[in-house]
């Protein structure tokens, strides 16, 4: 497995929010750890795509999951990912080459190192209550949710949604 970078290695234009296509990840988890939705959240428009897991939570399961979600959106879209150290990331080296920039770690115990996650999943809770199955959730469901909360607009956007600030930065 290839070594992991820790988040100092990011770029500088991901750290100052300065372009689109640099994600934060993580697992929002269900009752009693055995249900998991994986969220991707772009740190600039706050764009966010639900990623279905309705299966397990394993680290093979994980990257299938997020290399169909990540080779759906468009390449200049996909520059970085920064995730926590979960086991579910071990395959991150598999990720990777989807990512112009790689794949990025907070430090243990650190979650402000991926505030734009932290805030969505307190969105996210709203939809998914904590300590409930998430599996029973589909995809159709999931992505009804994603086009809820990417159509609302958002004060720290100046009041555009999240697809507004996304599309529009990608359009040519």
């Amino acid at each position: 497995m290839a070594p992991a970078l820790l988040i100092e290695h990011r770029p500088a234009a991901a750290t100052h929010r300065t372009r689109i296509g640099d994600w934060e990840g993580d697992l929002i988890v269900g009752r009693q750890n055995q249900s998991a939705i994986a969220i991707l959240v772009d740190r600039t428009s706050r764009y966010l795509r639900l990623v279905h897991l309705p299966v397990d939570r394993t680290a093979e399961s994980v990257r299938d999951a997020l290399l169909t979600v990540l080779a759906g959106l468009p390449e200049a879209a996909r520059l970085t990912l920064t995730w926590d150290q979960g086991a579910e990331m071990a395959h991150h080296q598999q990720i990777a080459p989807l990512l112009r920039d790689g794949v990025f770690f907070a430090h243990p115990g650190c979650p402000w190192q991926r505030g734009t996650n932290e805030n969505t999943n307190g969105l996210l809770r709203q939809y998914f209550p904590k300590r409930t199955d998430l599996s029973q959730h589909t995809a159709a469901g999931l992505r009804a949710v994603e086009q809820r909360l990417n159509n609302r607009p958002r004060k720290t956007l100046n009041w555009r949604t999240p697809a507004d600030v996304f599309h529009t930065a990608l359009a040519p």
